[in-house]
């Protein structure tokens, strides 16, 4: 019997580089109120995919968009005051 050897090296070897920076990190930590919004917006819109919104699911889905827009204008107002640039998006 044959044995089965790859002829190439793995498509990602591994490195010590795989790990996300620190930066990387810091982004994402910076980003996750609104993650986390988004998340909550897409968990109300799967949960009335097959059926029928009842008055609940609608303010529900509705309450979930005006958080994922709070938590944009948030971190578009820290970018802005961040830069040192003159004036927000709200």
């Amino acid at each position: 019997m044959k044995s089965i050897v790859a002829l190439q090296d793995a498509v990602t070897p591994w490195s010590d580089g795989l790990e996300p920076l620190d930066a990387e990190l810091d982004a994402i930590e910076w980003e996750l109120p609104l993650i986390l919004a988004e998340v909550d917006l897409l968990d109300a819109e799967i949960t009335v995919l097959d059926r029928t919104p009842s008055e609940v699911d609608e303010r529900r889905i509705r309450r979930a968009r005006r958080k994922v827009l709070a938590a944009r204008r948030d971190l578009t107002n820290q970018a802005v005051a961040a830069a040192g640039m003159a004036g927000g998006a709200a």
